[in-house]
C-alpha cells in the first residue's frame, strides 16, 4: 500500500490497529498522532512500525498555520471516547472543532479525509439505525459524546463536504489494545479480567419487560473487520459519504458472555446485577448497524462472527498478556 498517511490517535485503540495494518500492507511513510497520556498507550505505540510521531497539539499548532505537509490519507481516529464525560466544552473543542479544522486543512490540500464518527450518534435507536444523508440531522444522541461527534455529520452535510471525505459510524469495537480505554474498554476486555479474578460474570438487569436479563442487543465489531472496512475507502477515493461500521448483525450480552466463557475453557457463570440509576434512562437496549448504504458501495467483506472474535482475542492477545512470563 504505497501512499503517505496520518493517523490521528494511532497510539489508540482502532488507531493502532490501522497503524499495524497499514504497515503490514507495505506502507512506509505512517505518521501517528496522539497525546500519550498512559502507560498503556505507549506500550501501543511502541508495538508498532511507524515513521514519525507527534503530539495532537503539535500536530494542531502545525497544520493551522499550514507547515505540515499534507500526507495522501489522513484518518482521524482521535477523540475523547468517554460516553461519561461531561464537560461539552472540552468534548465541543476536542471532537467536534479540532475534526473540523484538519478536515478543512486536508481539503484545500486534496488530502484524503477519513474520520470517526460513532453508532452513539444514533441515540436509543428510536429513529432506526440507516446511515443516508437525510436521517442524520434528525438523530439524537443519548450523551455529550454522541453530540460532539454528531455535530460533525451535520456540519459536513449541511456545507455538501460528505461527497469528499469519508466518516464511518464505528458500533461496539472490540479487540486488542484497548486496555487504556479504562471503563470504556469493551465488555469482552472487563469480562476477561472479572471472569479471571472470582470465575463468574456480572451482566446488568433489564429494566424493560420486552427484554428479559441479558437479552439486551448489540453490533459488535471485531476490530480487524472495523480496520479492514476503513481501509476499503482509502482504496477507492472515489466513495464518500457517511456509512455505518458494523455487523449489521445484533447479538446478545449473554451469547457474547458465553463465548467469552468458551474461550478461556470454563462454565458459564453469569450473575445479573443493578444497573447504576444515572446509566437507566440512558440505557441502549438495542444497536444494530444498518449496511444497506456499505453493500451499494460495494463492500463485500464478510464479518468475524462474536463467537470466532471473541476467541481470537482473548487465545491471541489478553490470555497472552496475563499469562506469567516462562523462565
Amino acid at each position: 500500500m504505497k501512499d503517505s498517511f496520518i493517523v490521528t490517535g494511532g497510539a489508540g485503540f482502532i488507531g493502532s490497529n490501522m497503524v499495524e495494518a497499514l504497515a503490514r500492507a507495505g506502507c512506509d511513510d505512517i505518521t501517528v498522532v496522539d497525546a500519550l497520556d498512559s502507560d498503556l498507550k505507549k506500550e501501543n505505540l511502541e508495538s508498532l512500525t511507524f515513521q514519525h510521531y507527534l503530539d495532537k497539539t503539535d500536530f494542531r499548532d502545525a497544520f493551522l498555520a499550514d507547515k505540515f505537509e499534507r500526507p495522501g490519507t489522513v484518518i482521524h481516529m482521535g477523540a475523547c471516547s468517554s460516553t461519561t464525560e461531561t464537560n461539552e466544552e472540552y468534548l465541543t473543542d476536542n471532537n467536534y472543532m479540532y475534526t473540523r479544522q484538519l478536515c478543512e486543512w486536508c481539503l484545500t490540500g486534496n488530502t484524503r479525509f477519513i474520520y470517526a464518527s460513532s453508532g452513539a450518534t444514533y441515540g436509543d435507536g428510536a429513529l432506526g439505525y440507516s446511515d443516508e444523508d437525510e436521517v442524520t440531522p434528525t438523530l439524537q444522541p443519548l450523551n455529550l459524546y454522541g453530540k460532539s461527534k454528531q455535530m460533525f455529520d451535520v456540519w459536513a452535510l449541511e456545507r455538501g463536504l460528505l461527497d469528499r471525505i469519508v466518516g464511518l459510524k464505528y458500533f461496539n469495537v472490540y479487540g486488542p489494545r484497548e486496555d487504556h480505554k479504562g471503563d470504556m474498554r469493551s465488555v469482552i476486555n472487563k469480562a476477561y479480567g472479572q471472569i479471571l479474578e472470582t470465575g463468574e460474570l456480572g451482566l446488568f438487569k433489564s429494566y424493560r419487560p420486552d427484554y428479559a436479563d441479558g437479552e439486551q442487543v448489540r453490533d459488535f465489531i471485531y476490530v480487524a473487520d472495523a480496520v479492514r472496512q476503513t481501509l476499503f475507502f482509502h482504496r477507492h477515493p472515489d466513495i464518500s459519504g457517511i456509512f455505518n461500521c458494523g455487523t449489521g448483525t445484533a447479538r446478545t450480552w449473554l451469547d457474547l458472555a458465553r463465548a467469552v466463557f468458551a474461550a478461556m475453557g470454563r462454565e458459564p457463570k453469569i450473575e445479573f446485577i443493578e444497573m447504576p440509576e444515572s446509566m437507566r434512562e440512558k440505557y441502549q437496549y438495542h444497536t444494530q448497524a444498518d449496511l444497506t448504504k456499505l453493500r451499494r458501495a460495494g463492500y463485500g467483506e464478510p464479518f468475524t462472527s462474536i463467537e470466532d472474535g471473541v476467541r481470537d482475542y482473548v487465545q491471541g492477545y489478553l490470555i497472552p498478556r496475563s499469562s506469567p512470563p516462562r523462565p
